[in-house]
């Protein structure tokens, strides 16, 4: 009898993961500072007060994994470098790739251009109100109801292009508002963690 040959090149098996929590940007240093990375800096701050400190390239994405043991709860925090406008493809793969159902165990933190600089707001569903991020994942994912983080941004000023604003390097000052505010949906992040794992 013959038998078959390992592939040493064989996948490992990834178990699922509770809970997938995506921060919207643009990689590169150019938009480091910018209104439209406020979903990376909030990645940041949860990896930083999670614990979370190595970070792999997978799918797309610099993804970190934080595991607590208490709760028996695995999070994936995820920051696509795809660009925004393909960003749901790479939170597709994750999905697939840690068992997440996005209708209740996704949540996508970006910033929003209808909600005020000092206001965050949690809220399921709705469309991508020209938010490329959002409508690449609507899109990639073939639905909406998912759990988004909302980081104001507040609207351009007079007649200033949408995009020009979102992309336009911050100074200090206002840099240090958006990053108080991605504080603030960690915060909200964490909560809604809390919230679920009390209702088990």
């Amino acid at each position: 009898m013959f038998f078959k040959k390992k592939n040493s090149k064989a996948k490992k098996a990834v178990s699922p993961a509770d809970w997938l929590i995506v921060g919207l940007g643009n990689p590169g240093s150019k938009y480091a500072q910018t209104r439209h990375n406020a979903g990376f800096i909030a990645i940041d701050v949860l990896a930083d007060e999670l614990g979370g400190s190595y970070w792999k390239d997978e799918a797309g994405a610099m993804t970190c994994t934080i595991k607590d043991n208490r709760s028996d709860t695995e999070i994936v925090l995820a920051k696509p470098q795809t660009f925004m406008n393909l960003s749901g493809n790479s939170i597709k793969k994750l999905c697939d790739k840690y068992g997440i159902n996005p209708e209740e165990n996704l949540i996508v933190i970006a910033d929003e251009l209808d909600l005020l600089a000092d206001e965050v707001r949690l809220k399921k569903g709705g469309g991508h109100a020209g938010h490329n991020g959002h409508r690449s994942t609507i899109n990639s994912l073939g639905t909406r109801d998912y759990l988004r983080i909302r980081i104001g941004v507040g609207r351009p000023p007079g007649k200033m292009d949408a995009a020009d604003y979102v992309l336009q390097p911050l100074r200090p000052e206002s840099y240090e508002d958006l990053v108080e505010s991605a504080f603030q949906a960690a915060e909200l992040a964490k909560s809604h963690l809390a919230e679920t794992l009390f209702q088990r």
